[in-house]
């Protein structure tokens, strides 16, 4: 039996998604808890893997299990056996050819960036920060700039491990919510550090160090060299992934997400 999950987690103090040695990964974590209600060793796939210090709104991820068990065993059991910062919101069985990652339309990445003179205290490890002024008009202009298929180079990682670097990125905007300032950004995939390296040099833009059109010229430039440095992880939330209705998960045909706001 295949079984789809929902998951929300903070990052914080995780090394990232993916399974590693030490075991202090989300994927870990998870692995372990789901074998103590199954009763075998489990092995789960995500729609998109987090770095260090990145949150989720909203993962899937699917495993399959020769065991059968109520889904509310799925969530309550498991979930009994997690830490605080990881949470099972929903479980349910799918197709055996369903699969988190390929089957997955688009995916969706918010960030959260705090824009005051003073550093934030209870939202510290949830939320970037920047001091200075930002201008969102400006941000926003520039943001509209990188929407299509575009070769985004300029914003990958020098380890990222993509075999391409053009991506379509379907929505990306700026928006302020008092000292709050919100990014949101859906795209068919997207490569290692995109979003934090989007949004670091977003506030190059908005703080008056370059103009609007300079993302244009990042994207044609395809160097990474020229952007701006890549901003910290703990503003950074998977937010949601779209599926086809057919799959008939929480949100059928529409992005799951949340309307998480801090």
């Amino acid at each position: 039996m295949r079984i789809a999950l929902g998951i929300e987690y903070d990052g914080a103090t995780f090394h990232g998604w993916q399974s590693q040695p030490h075991g202090n990964t989300v994927q870990d974590t998870l692995e372990q808890a789901l074998a103590e209600v199954s009763g075998t060793p489990v092995r789960i796939s995500c729609a998109g893997r987090t770095d260090a210090g990145v949150h989720a709104l909203a993962q899937v991820a699917h495993f399959d299990c020769a065991v059968e068990r109520p889904d509310h065993a799925w969530v309550r059991g498991t979930n009994a056996h997690l830490p605080d910062s990881v949470a099972i919101r929903w479980a349910q069985p799918v197709a055996a050819d369903f699969h988190a990652r390929f089957a997955a339309l688009s995916r969706s990445y918010r960030y959260l960036l705090s824009n005051h003179a003073v550093r934030p205290a209870l939202n510290h490890g949830r939320v970037g920060w920047y001091h200075r002024p930002l201008d969102v008009a400006a941000m926003q202009r520039a943001a509209q700039l990188l929407l299509g298929e575009h070769d985004f180079s300029a914003f990958r990682a020098a380890e990222c491990q993509a075999k391409s670097p053009l991506k379509t990125l379907h929505q990306a905007d700026v928006v302020r919510h008092d000292d709050m300032l919100v990014f949101d950004f859906r795209a068919n995939a997207f490569l290692q550090h995109m979003v934090r390296n989007i949004v670091g040099t977003l506030v190059y833009v908005g703080k008056g160090k370059y103009p609007p059109a300079w993302i244009a010229e990042l994207l044609a430039s395809r160097d990474r060299t020229r952007a701006a440095p890549t901003i910290s992880p703990a503003g950074l939330y998977f937010a949601g992934v779209e599926y086809a209705p057919r799959w008939r998960l929480p949100g059928t045909g529409r992005m799951i997400t949340s309307s998480l706001l801090l």
